[in-house]
This record gives structure tokens, sequence and C-alpha cells, in this order.
């Protein structure tokens, strides 16, 4: 009996033993098997994973899933997805062409009344009241130009930059300053320049259109004898423009508002008739636009620190 016993139990403890190997050897076998027929089965879900992160971060609504395979559920997401993507950006285009043909239509009888005004204030029988008349209505219409060229330069930069195109971006800057300093000697405004190498990519007319927004804000919302400082630099793999400027004290709380469209720093009002309230809006499309970023913080001797990131490029040779 005793041989017996111990006979099972040896025959007990190998079966275990083997069950075990064999139970250990086919999860071995079977682990990467499960994980390469779940990572195909789950392969179109990371597609569409992928293309709504792309869709997101580029904001280029004319990307497509375009799943093809059996019509299951899965099917029947995708080609929602898709749908939806297609709504969006008809929705999104007939907004902008709207916006766009808009302003092209307005700026045809802005440039009649703009030239009726100037002949009518040159005749050599124009009254004095006339002449202060005119000039009153030059500047309204200029005004309104100003609006729509900044409504046109708002629906072009909110598109992203497909053709990236390498440049300077402190060529760009020296550029704009170049442009402005008739301004800021006619207002008394002294400008220091440190413009260091920064290599970017894109649309060159649109950053000189960010650049130019920038410091004409720094320049008239300034006062005699202020100063204004221009930087551009860059650091590891992004590129910034820094515009610094004195002026009037800016509250903490209005510093996201000033880059909606049509607002104004409170207490600036008497300094905004060359504006038209779409400046730093204006900035803030065209640098997500180019996949970069724009933040402003007051200055404690008054004026604001504006800083424009942007991804570093190549310049080409």
């Amino acid at each position: 009996m005793k041989n017996h016993a111990a006979y099972r139990e040896d025959v007990l403890g190998r079966v275990g033993l083997y069950g075990a190997l064999l139970s250990a050897g086919a999860a071995a076998v079977a682990f990467p098997i499960g994980w390469r027929a779940a990572r195909w089965a789950l392969r179109p879900v990371a597609k569409v994973t992928a293309t709504a992160r792309h869709v997101a971060q580029s904001h280029d609504l004319t990307e497509r899933i375009g799943h093809q395979g059996p019509s299951d559920e899965l099917k029947e997401l995708t080609d929602v997805f898709d749908t939806m993507l297609g709504r969006l950006a008809r929705s999104f285009d007939g907004q902008r062409r709207f916006v766009a043909n808009a302003s092209h239509e307005l700026r045809t009888p802005l440039t009649i009344n703009r030239t009726l005004v100037d002949v009518a204030v040159r005749r050599p029988d124009a009254t004095d009241y006339v002449k202060r008349l005119g000039e009153s209505l030059l500047l309204v219409n200029a005004r309104h130009e100003r609006l729509i060229d900044g409504l046109l330069a708002l629906t072009e930069g909110e598109r992203a930059v497909l053709d990236r195109r390498p440049f300077d971006l402190a060529d760009v800057a020296e550029h704009v300053l170049d442009q402005a300093a008739g301004e800021a000697a006619e207002r008394e405004v002294a400008v220091h320049r440190l413009l260091d190498t920064a290599p970017t990519a894109g649309e060159a007319v649109l950053v000189e259109r960010l650049v130019q927004n920038l410091v004409e804000n720094a320049v008239r919302h300034n006062h005699p004898e202020g100063e204004v400082w221009v930087t551009t630099r860059q650091r590891a793999d992004r590129v910034e423009l820094v515009v610094a400027n004195t002026g009037l004290q800016v509250p903490p709380y209005e510093i996201e508002t000033i880059f909606e469209p049509f607002r104004r720093m409170h207490g600036d009002r008497l300094r905004s008739e060359r504006g038209s309230g779409l400046g730093l809006s204006i900035v803030r499309v065209i640098a997500e636009a180019h996949g970069g970023t724009v933040t402003a913080r007051p200055r404690k001797e008054g004026g604001l620190t504006v800083t424009v990131e942007l991804p570093a490029g190549e310049i080409s040779s």
C-alpha cells in the first residue's frame, strides 16, 4: 500500500509539473499570437484615432480615414466620422468665403468714397468747412479699410499653413522695424532690436503681418519718449519673437481678452483711432496656423510683453 500511495503521489506530482509547464508554454505561445491578432483587429481603430489627432493638431479638415473593410460597426463609425469632417470642412469654407467675398465687395465703395472725398477736398473753391469735413471722412474711410484688411487677414490666417517654406524670423522682424521707424520717430518712441537668427518655416507674408501688428501695437499704445524692445532667438526646437513696450498699466485680468476680435485695452480708447480692434487676434490666428503660440503679460512699469513661439526650422542655403 505504501508503494502504491507513493507511486500515485509521484505520478500526480509529475502530471502537475508537466501540466504547469505545458500551461506556461501554451501561454508563452498564445500571448504573442493573441497580441498580434488584437493589434491587427484594432488597427482600424488606431487609424481612426491617429486621423482624429492629426486633424485636431493641424486643423486640416480635408483629411479622411477612408476605411476599406466589411460592412460592420467599425465601418459605420469611420464613415460617420468622414461625413462629419466633410460637413465641418464645407461649413468652415463657406464662412471663410463669405467673409472674404464681403470684404472684397466692401473695398470697392470705400475706394470710390476715398477718391470722391479727396477730389472734393483738393478743389480750388473748397471751403475750410469742406476741407475739415473731408479730412474727417478720409480718417473714417481709412479706418474702415483697415478693418476690412483685418478681416481678410483673419480669414487667411485661420487655415492651417500647409505650404511651409523656410525663412529667418530675424529677417522678417528687421524688415518690419525698418518700415515702422518713421512712425516710431514721429511718436518719439525709441525702438531697440536684438535680432538673433531664428529659422522657421511657413508663409513669410503672414508672419510679416504678425510681426507688423505687434510692432504697431507696441508703438501706438505707448507714450512720448517711450521704448519698444524687439527680440528674436532660437531655443531648442522653438523660435521666439518677443515684443515689449512701455505704456499704460494693463490689468492682468484683461490679458486674455485683448486677443479677442474688436477688444481693446481698458483706458486706451483715445489712442485707438488708428486701430480696428483686430491686431492681436490676427497675431493669434497666424501663430496657431503655423503650429505656434502667443502669450502676453503686463510689465510692472507699464505696457506689455508679448511672446510668440513658432516651430524651429532650417534656413535653406
